[in-house]
């Protein structure tokens, strides 16, 4: 009978220890949770700090674009992302910047991403930078954005130069006889059920002349 007690003991025992791990886990879990979401708490300030460094530098990019732009955000707790639609009619151009962070909220991780479709030319598809959550360097960030944009404005702007993407969009100034992107043409005269293309409006005016159309 004291064997059988002894049995019963020790797989109680085994049971009492299993309850004690899952106890355990349950506590450093919600433990850990809990200054998960202090570390959230902060991640938020910091981004709202942040805010202050991009959202002029975003704003200045979109007054430049002007019409060409759809601007669209996305703000969660643990991501504020914006995405730059551009119009074009040399390709699709998308530019996603955002900052986010880890599973464990201990760093701020700002990225940069640009899709160009088709990829017809080469350029830096993606960047990020770095911090500890407590330690964001916002200088840093200021010239990173500052960086990051311009080469973006040279890479949008390339595209317009570049003989694969305006293979199909060159054109000629009929009076100067020099070829060019449409996308570039400084002045243009629809007639006779064409359009025509210039490179200002001088020879568009000298085009006019020649061939008796009225423009204003």
């Amino acid at each position: 009978m004291a064997e059988m007690t002894n049995l019963a003991n020790r797989i109680d025992a085994e049971f009492s220890a299993v309850k004690e791990k899952v106890k355990k886990f349950q506590t450093e879990q919600m433990e850990e949770h809990q200054e998960r979401q202090k570390r959230l708490q902060k991640l938020a300030k910091v981004f709202d700090e942040l805010r202050d460094v991009w959202g002029p530098r975003l704003e200045i990019l979109v007054k430049k674009s002007g019409d060409r732009v759809k601007v669209t955000p996305r703000i969660v707790p643990s991501t504020r992302e914006v995405t730059f639609d551009f119009k074009s009619n040399l390709a699709n151009i998308r530019l996603r910047l955002s900052a986010t962070t880890d599973r464990d909220v201990r760093t701020v991780v700002i990225s940069y991403d640009l899709e160009i479709i088709p990829v017809l030319m080469r350029f830096q598809p993606h960047a990020e930078m770095e911090f500890p959550l407590e330690a964001v360097d916002k200088e840093a960030v200021a010239k990173w954005f500052d960086d990051r944009l311009v080469d973006f404005v040279r890479t949008y702007l390339s595209l317009a130069h570049d003989d694969v993407y305006t293979m199909g969009t060159m054109v000629e100034d009929p009076i100067a006889r020099v070829r060019f992107p449409s996308v570039i043409a400084g002045a243009t005269l629809d007639w006779n059920g064409r359009k025509f293309y210039f490179l200002g409006d001088e020879t568009r005016r000298e085009f006019a002349l020649q061939n008796n159309i009225q423009v204003s």
